[in-house]
């Protein structure tokens, strides 16, 4: 009998199986457990007055991840809101006279149980808001990490300093629930003031609660109320109460808590998007792009601090590919908590889904509408490669689009896109190239590479972004590195380090806050 001829199909991948231990009902259950306060059965609570109420309306949700039902945000009505914020400033008169070594007392006992709980408030924003593993892990730490240096800090930075007269309001974006708005909450408890957070309405509520119920233990001031932006902005923002608003989000509702706050004359921090650019003019160090190029891919560039935008000198395109491609190409995708081998650990991925199908169809249709109008597709992320579960709702997934000359008529082409989708535009000029880098009117971040040092230190200050690296990406930075932004990009206070503290609190008389502000532009 003849032998059988070779084959050349290749090995069928294994079947993926969730992670045991890890399930949505499995980080439920331990919330249930581990702050029976804050959870009941079927919902989360609202925390206002000192106390967790059963108040608000449970709306439905679903994980971006798999489309499964998780716990959705009790919202409130505005009257509600407005008793919670009263009761917010009885809380910021009693703790505004609480020694500072009491405050940061209590303070590190926070950070002691969120150390403690940080694999369960991980696992959490997998699955609210899509973060692989590895991401969900460093946005625990990262706040945990922050707040300890403040704590540390606290003495020398409140010196000559006191509390605001009332609460702080914080209106943060979903992306970051623990190293932004955690770490901001506890970095203004710690200075003196009574705080207030609206949780973000596309996700994160339940990692919030138990971050919040661990905080509350341990006699923090903290109020967190679930509710629709527009029906809260009015107690939340215009209420005499409100010492000062802190916000993190897009610029149309930024632009708007602006106009009230600037109406009214209260301390505020508004941090908006810009479309943060990376510009390549006369530069040969290719290997140095292809490395870094997939780690601007984390989270799906669902991040203020994200580089959608290439400004490339015309003349190095080609080059400019050879090195792009390749790191572009090596980005994995998929479930975050997918695993061929019930005793693997979870993958390491660069990015899950978006925060949500409604997300993941918008981005899509403006590539199919940009490439419609004249773009130039030149690489698409398939599918052949993705880390999915058998079965599973892949909807809120899209994988990473690169578009070159994307039209002025498109949002890809002024606008940050919050998704792994990647622009470029071609230059020929130094003109060009800051024209095009300048093209939303101010940014947080922004990066030059060039190969001559005198280059960068000519075109980097021409460059509308509060930080510029050279040839390396810039983030919002930890502990005493400050953060901002120019243009529409970013009004009121800038923060981080001592300015962090300085924007909650009030100095010598007649101070002028580093910041944009409506009637002065401060840098630090």
């Amino acid at each position: 009998m003849a032998p059988n001829p070779p084959t050349n199909d290749p090995t069928p991948p294994p079947t993926l199986t969730l992670k045991p231990g890890t399930a949505w009902s499995d980080a439920w259950q331990r919330c249930l457990t581990t702050a029976p306060e804050a959870f009941q059965a079927d919902r989360v609570l609202n925390l206002w007055a000192s106390s967790w109420q059963q108040d608000g309306r449970p709306l439905p949700a679903t994980s971006p991840v798999d489309g499964s039902p998780i716990a959705g945000p009790p919202r409130l009505d505005a009257p509600t809101a407005q008793q919670a914020v009263r009761a917010s400033l009885d809380q910021h008169r009693a703790w505004r006279h609480i020694p500072l070594a009491e405050r940061s007392a209590r303070v590190s006992a926070t950070l002691d149980a969120l150390s403690e709980h940080r694999e369960l408030l991980a696992l959490l924003l997998v699955w609210e808001i899509g973060k692989p593993w590895r991401l969900a892990q460093a946005d625990v730490d990262r706040a945990i990490d922050g707040v300890r240096w403040y704590v540390d800090n606290i003495d020398r930075l409140l010196a000559d300093r006191t509390p605001l007269p009332g609460p702080v309001s914080n209106i943060a974006s979903w992306n970051y629930p623990m190293s932004v708005l955690v770490h901001a909450m506890l970095v203004q408890a710690l200075a003196g003031n009574a705080v207030i957070a609206k949780t973000p309405t596309d996700g994160g509520v339940a990692c919030l609660t138990l971050a919040c119920a661990l905080a509350a233990r341990e006699g923090i001031p903290l109020t967190l109320l679930s509710g629709s932006g527009r029906e809260l902005s009015a107690p939340l923002v215009r209420s005499a109460e409100i010492g000062c608003v802190s916000f993190v989000g897009g610029r149309d509702t930024g632009a708007r808590i602006a106009t009230e706050v600037a109406d009214l004359g209260k301390r505020h921090i508004l941090e908006q998007e810009g479309l943060n650019t990376w510009g390549i003019w006369n530069f040969t160090d290719w290997p140095s792009l292809t490395a870094v190029i997939p780690k601007l891919f984390d989270y799906g560039k669902q991040r203020c601090t994200a580089y959608p935008r290439f400004v490339v000198q015309r003349s190095a395109f080609d080059e400019f590919l050879s090195a792009y491609l390749p790191a572009v190409r090596s980005l994995r995708t998929g479930h975050p908590l997918a695993v061929a081998d019930p005793t693997a650990p979870v993958p390491t991925l660069d990015f899950g889904p978006l925060i949500n199908a409604a997300k993941a169809k918008e981005l899509g249709d403006q590539v199919a509408e940009a490439i419609d109008r004249g773009a130039i597709p030149f690489h698409r992320g398939s599918t052949a490669d993705a880390h999915f579960l058998p079965g599973q709702d892949t909807s809120a997934y899209l994988h990473p689009v690169t578009l070159l000359n994307p039209p002025p008529s498109s949002p890809l082409h002024h606008a940050e896109p919050f998704g792994p989708v990647d622009t470029i535009v071609l230059v020929d000029t130094e003109a060009e190239l800051l024209a095009a880098m300048n093209a939303s009117n101010g940014a947080l971040v922004a990066t030059l590479s060039t190969d001559d040092p005198a280059t960068y230190e000519r075109l980097a200050p021409q460059i509308r972004a509060f930080k510029t690296g050279h040839g390396t990406p810039r983030s919002r930075g930890d502990r005493d590195e400050l953060f901002g932004g120019f243009g529409a990009s970013w009004r009121g206070a800038f923060v981080g380090g001592e300015l962090l503290v300085r924007a909650v609190t009030d100095g010598p008389a007649g101070e002028r806050l580093p910041g944009n502000f409506p009637d002065y532009h401060l840098m630090p």
